[in-house]
């Protein structure tokens, strides 16, 4: 058994678990009925792009709560909990874990982190940097750096929205670190062409046919990106 296994092989519908019917939410999203009815192997890194409700946060975060992480953020183990929103998908999944692998795990969660930065204050026992006392950006690298040297699996729900252009390179570099370390995982949702530029990405394109690979230069995200750049007129017209 080797250290460097990662922490998931794969994650599909658990067939002790009641049968989720598909056309009761989240199982009537596409990319939750593939998941639920195809599996999906897990890489070192995979990646999971596309555009807003298509279901990528749903994904990521039941694969979270199945993992044992707090719905909201935190690591293994975590009770933080303000208001519940989460999906009941968590509840039918099932974890094929790799062999020897750690079973720790950090789940970050950019839409509820100022919430996260209060528990932490109550109850880490001043273990952790006063993080309410950065900016959003910093506080957010800053966690990452302070729980890196944990190896296990790092879910990210789409942190670019914490982050500047160096912010996002910073988390980039860090992520590339903690996977290159061994013994962790990465499992990113992202609308950033930097982020889902990770090195040895296996990367999704998610939408309502479901989920498909997809190699970074052919990504909608990374082409529209770029036309915008190109001439960002051409897309300003359309709102006059």
């Amino acid at each position: 058994m080797s250290r460097n296994e990662p922490p998931l092989r794969s994650v599909s519908q658990d067939p002790d678990a009641p049968f989720l019917p598909r056309d009761v939410w989240p199982a009537t999203l596409a990319p939750i009925a593939q998941l639920l009815d195809d599996g999906l192997e897990l890489s070192p890194v995979t990646v999971f792009v596309g555009d807003n409700g298509v279901g990528k946060s749903t994904l990521v975060e039941a694969i979270a709560g199945a993992y044992g992480m707090g719905p909201e953020g935190g690591s293994t183990g975590s009770r933080h909990t303000t208001r519940r929103s989460e999906s009941t998908l968590a509840d039918h999944l099932r974890l094929n874990r790799g062999l020897g692998a750690g079973r720790g795990g950090f789940f970050l969660r950019a839409e509820t982190m100022h919430g996260f930065f209060t528990y932490l204050e109550d109850n880490d026992g001043g273990n952790d940097p006063v993080f309410h006392e950065r900016s959003h950006g910093e506080s957010f690298l800053d966690l990452v750096g302070a729980r890196s040297r944990y190896p296990g699996l790092w879910i990210l729900d789409e942190p670019e929205s914490a982050l500047s252009f160096t912010g996002s390179l910073a988390l980039l570099s860090d992520l590339r670190d903690i996977v290159a370390a061994g013994g962790s995982q990465v499992i990113l949702s992202t609308h950033s062409p930097i982020l889902a530029s990770i090195p040895g990405a296996e990367i999704y394109e998610v939408g309502p046919w479901g989920y498909r690979r997809c190699v970074w230069e052919d990504l909608d995200l990374v082409r529209n990106w770029r036309s915008f750049l190109d001439d960002p007129e051409r897309y300003f017209r359309h709102f006059r």
